[in-house]
């Protein structure tokens, strides 16, 4: 079996929490060859602590490297456009956290070079390869079948959880104007799309819906394609509460999110016909191996009977790992791929026209 060496680029908690150590653990798919962080001692840490992987000064060094294959894009949003346009001109295989990018303007102007190349862009949306999503996927009611969809997300997000299981490093050697900078363009991609005159709650539900929601949303795209349009929406909770309302022509979904302090994780997707109910569950991603589970609930005029298919401990970020590794191997395309994502972009757009609407801009 091939080894693909690999540089990641951005090493904070979710490098640090999963890719790095999934990594470590699939030794005889992946060596990580090379890391970097615009933090200094950042990039130290993570280089002792995984022996074999060569520290790099910059980003640049990192992509052009010769012994590196893959480069791990693991940035803050902002930055990935930036990231993913050197690493395709460096021509190595891109493995790229979501979300692809913040807007559809970024998204756009690097797909040229993304159709360009013959190496394997990867986008990272590890729900998708879950083996409860997947064999929900494999017994879907027929389209015409489909009477409603439920899409959640009530999630407390990752602060609680690891305190708990796990020690990161917090590197403190970052300059400030840098981090200021950093904020300073966040916002303005945030309002490309939110509008220049968006208050900051519709910035946040915006960053909600580009984290945590594009999960979900990008699961609920493949298991029913996209909607027709984006029916309603609206925000509360400073943008950390959102329910958004789907045409699908026939029937109808609804997509909720919030996020609060209350210490549990519902994330999960449920799709109603007439004779059949499916219902997919996942827990927090912050601590690993926790299930995702799968409930089908069938009826008769006579009789009911529930399944369940699970709980399936396998790791879905070590799944998407798997495949990205066989997908580079094999010269296959994966389904996440970066026109796949656009389509994420665009449905949130949409959802934050709706937004406004029912805020009053």
């Amino acid at each position: 079996m091939r080894v693909v060496r690999v540089g990641l680029i951005g090493l904070g908690e979710v490098s640090q929490l999963m890719h790095l150590p999934i990594l470590a653990d699939h030794r005889h798919l992946f060596e990580i060859a090379g890391v970097y962080d615009v933090s200094p001692s950042l990039t130290a840490y993570c280089s002792a602590r995984y022996p074999g992987a060569k520290t790099y000064e910059t980003a640049e060094a990192l992509v052009s490297a010769p012994d590196i294959d893959a480069v791990f894009i693991l940035t803050p949003d902002q930055t990935h456009s930036f990231y993913l346009a050197m690493a395709l001109k460096a021509k190595k295989h891109v493995f790229l956290e979501k979300p692809a990018c913040l807007t559809l303007g970024e998204i756009d102007a690097v797909a040229p070079l993304a159709d360009a190349t013959d190496r394997l862009l990867f986008v990272a949306y590890m729900r998708r390869y879950s083996p409860s999503f997947l064999r929900a996927k494999a017994m879907m009611p027929a389209e015409s079948d489909v009477r409603y969809v439920r899409v959640r997300d009530i999630i407390c997000e990752g602060p609680f959880f690891i305190r708990q299981t796990r020690n990161i490093f917090y590197p403190t050697d970052l300059d400030q104007a840098f981090l200021a900078e950093s904020r300073a363009q966040t916002t303005a991609l945030l309002k490309q799309v939110v509008g220049e005159d968006a208050p900051a709650d519709l910035m946040r539900a915006y960053q909600v819906l580009t984290g945590l929601s594009s999960h979900s949303l990008s699961a609920m795209r493949e298991l029913i394609g996209l909607p027709k349009r984006v029916i309603a929406a609206h925000h509360k909770c400073n943008g950390e509460s959102i329910v958004a309302l789907f045409d699908y022509g026939h029937f109808t979904a609804i997509y909720e999110a919030m996020i609060d302090n209350v210490a549990r994780f519902d994330a999960r997707i449920e799709v109603l016909s007439d004779r059949r109910q499916l219902r997919v569950s996942y827990d927090t991603p912050y601590i690993r191996n926790l299930p995702t589970a799968l409930e089908v609930i069938d009826s008769t005029d006579t009789e009911t009977e529930t399944r369940t298919f699970g709980p399936d401990y396998t790791d879905p970020f070590a799944l998407e790992l798997r495949a990205f590794h066989d997908h580079l191997v094999n010269g296959t395309k994966p389904k996440t791929t970066l026109s796949d994502s656009r389509q994420d972009l665009a449905l949130m757009a949409e959802i934050v026209g709706r937004l406004r609407e029912s805020s009053g801009l």
